[in-house]
């Protein structure tokens, strides 16, 4: 026997034990798996649908094993408190993969590095700097400016009467700008971008970043394939991250050498600042990192919950005339909605909450990882176990929501409201939920209701809007969204806002 069937002999019995030794334990119930790939048949697309398949048949908690790895997968809003109030030091750390060793520059970023004191910096740091209510109320000019470009953009080649459009695009672009603006003061798509190499560079690294997601791979549960022919998704990854960070340091390079008049109070400036009095911690790795966790999180998530709701209020256009006829009573046409008038626009924000419901972003939530044995659910959950939170499942239970398939903003308005929004985990739960909350809220609130003011909204068809999903970590629509579109007087005013300005 050659040493490479020696090697092999030796990682099938070690696989088999583990197996054999899982059974004895007292974990969640699981499916029959197969020998030394465990379930990792299993992980088909898309996930949480294929997940919650599982869960009808085997319980709101159960095991899978991922080669060498156990994960733990949850469906019930009981058992994810659980896991997040009682066990939530257990598991407020993220499982090492692939892409988060790369991509995550060695598991140091906010969003992949385990809890202790530098993840505790990372996000008072966001906090402070990125989503403090002051950092968002001195953004917001930047949030304004970009929405109305995409109002005008809309408006451009219309001839007073219904157009059609394709909104995936827009929404892409929109949320990317605004994020740069903050960023980096810059914008890399339509008009005004100083350079259109820089800007297509980056375009580009978004897409193929976006094309990675936050996927595993089989080769982060059977390192043994990278030795056999499965190393080329981790060589890919390599060239990507080389690639990216080339360039998120030209961005640092450029803020850096900006003379401080010439600086715009960006995020990078911010955070020069802040390198300058603790060169020792601020580093630009850190800085890059932190960078690209948010324009990886913001862009995506903003941009397809915009789609999914506008998708729905085609769909039911008697939701969208409620929403409209909110907007008119309580702002009128002679203004445009602003941010500070979201809390009063009761209506607006359960069509927000409605579709997080129905449509999170991230319908798996990030995967968390148990730094210590622990209980679930009366279950046994050992250290080293990957723990994954079907939140799509969750916000479709009819244990928690009547008739939860339909798209009824109804259910969040009044006394039931606080309640209601309570059973909502599209940001995640515990201490390593979304710090970005609030700011997502505020950009998808204003947007949603600057296109229902100023424009008529309908479908393009007879037909409903396909609302088929794609596969992918975040859910996106299979189809682009198209729709028709016609100026209201409110368009008018803010096109000669807009013009008065020129």
């Amino acid at each position: 026997m050659d040493f490479f069937s020696a090697f092999l002999l030796l990682l099938l019995t070690v696989l088999i034990l583990l197996q054999i030794r899982t059974r004895r334990r007292n974990l969640p119930p699981s499916p029959p798996s197969l020998p030394i790939i465990g379930h990792l048949h299993l992980l088909k697309r898309p996930i949480h649908r294929n997940f919650h398949k599982i869960a009808a048949e085997y319980g709101p908690i159960f095991s899978l094993r991922f080669g060498s790895r156990l994960a733990v997968i949850v469906s019930s809003l009981d058992i994810a408190e659980e896991c997040f109030t009682k066990n939530d030091l257990i598991f407020a750390n993220r499982p090492r993969l692939l892409i988060s060793k790369h991509l995550g520059y060695n598991c140091t970023t906010m969003a992949t590095s385990p809890y202790g004191d530098h993840w505790r910096n990372l996000r008072r740091l966001a906090a402070i700097e990125i989503f403090s209510t002051a950092r968002l109320n001195s953004s917001l000019s930047i949030r304004k400016d970009e929405i109305q470009r995409l109002l005008l953009k809309l408006h451009s080649g219309s001839s007073g009467e219904f157009t059609k459009v394709e909104l995936k695009t827009m929404f892409s672009e929109l949320a990317f700008n605004a994020l740069m603006r903050i960023v980096a003061g810059k914008r890399y798509y339509g008009d005004e971008v100083s350079d259109e190499e820089e800007a297509r560079e980056f375009r580009g690294l978004m897409e193929e970043i976006s094309l990675h997601g936050g996927a595993s791979h089989w080769v982060d549960f059977m390192p043994i394939l990278k030795w056999i022919g499965g190393g080329g998704f981790e060589k890919s990854l390599v060239r990507l991250t080389k690639r990216t960070d080339k360039f998120m340091q030209a961005l640092i390079e450029e803020r850096r050498n900006k003379k401080v008049l010439e600086r715009k109070n960006s995020l990078l400036d911010r955070l020069l600042e802040l390198q300058a009095s603790e060169p020792e911690y601020y580093t630009d790795q850190i800085i890059k990192g932190l960078v690209l966790v948010l324009l990886r999180a913001g862009t995506d998530t903003s941009a397809v919950t915009l789609n999914w709701a506008m998708a729905q209020l085609l769909n039911n256009p008697e939701l969208l005339a409620k929403a409209k006829a909110e907007l008119d009573t309580k702002i009128g046409q002679d203004r445009p909605v602003d941010e500070p008038d979201l809390p009063n626009l009761s209506y607006l924000q359960a069509i927000v909450s409605e579709t997080l419901r129905l449509h999170p972003a991230a319908p798996m939530l990030l995967s968390h990882y148990s730094s210590a044995d622990c209980t679930v659910a009366g279950y046994d959950i050992p250290r080293g176990t990957t723990l994954l939170v079907n939140a799509w499942a969750i916000h479709r239970d009819p244990k928690l929501w009547d008739d939860p398939t339909s798209f009824r903003p109804e259910r969040f308005l009044g006394a039931a409201n606080e309640l209601q929004s309570k059973k909502l985990i599209a940001f995640g739960l515990g201490r390593r939920s979304c710090p970005g909350d609030t700011m997502a809220l505020r950009f998808v609130g204003l947007t949603l209701g600057l296109l229902i003011q100023c424009y008529q909204w309908k479908k393009c068809g007879d037909e409903k809007v396909d609302m088929g999903e794609g596969g992918g970590i975040t859910i996106h629509k299979a189809k682009p969204l198209e729709a028709m579109c016609k100026a209201r007087p409110a368009m008018y005013k803010l096109l000669l806002n807009a013009l008065d300005k020129i």
